[in-house]
């Protein structure tokens, strides 16, 4: 079921970045979390069969369906724009820390 597939990426990883190759608010983000060292886990989403019932089920968490869907320690962190602000100012790397 695919809130078990994406709860449980979430669980699994410090960092978890849901994503589509070819978007580029997706590589922002990709590109922030690499600024501040981050470790993290991408699941890219556009050839999955669930692709659709995967970001219905993020908007269910997170307010939006869109990607990338950026989760620090459990938590939804924000899009793009996001998280390349908050590599810009500090939060990303504190948020990672914690």
């Amino acid at each position: 079921m695919v809130k078990d597939i994406v709860d449980q990426a979430i669980a699994a990883n410090k960092v978890m970045v849901f994503s589509k190759t070819y978007c580029p608010f997706c590589t922002k983000a990709k590109d922030a979390l690499k600024s501040v060292g981050a470790s993290f886990e991408v699941m890219e989403i556009e050839n999955r069969s669930d692709m659709d019932a995967i970001q219905d089920y993020l908007k269910e968490l997170t307010g939006a369906r869109s990607v990338p869907r950026v989760f620090v320690n459990g938590k939804f962190y924000g899009g793009g724009d996001d998280t390349s602000a908050g590599a810009a100012n500090g939060d990303l790397a504190k948020k990672i820390a914690e």
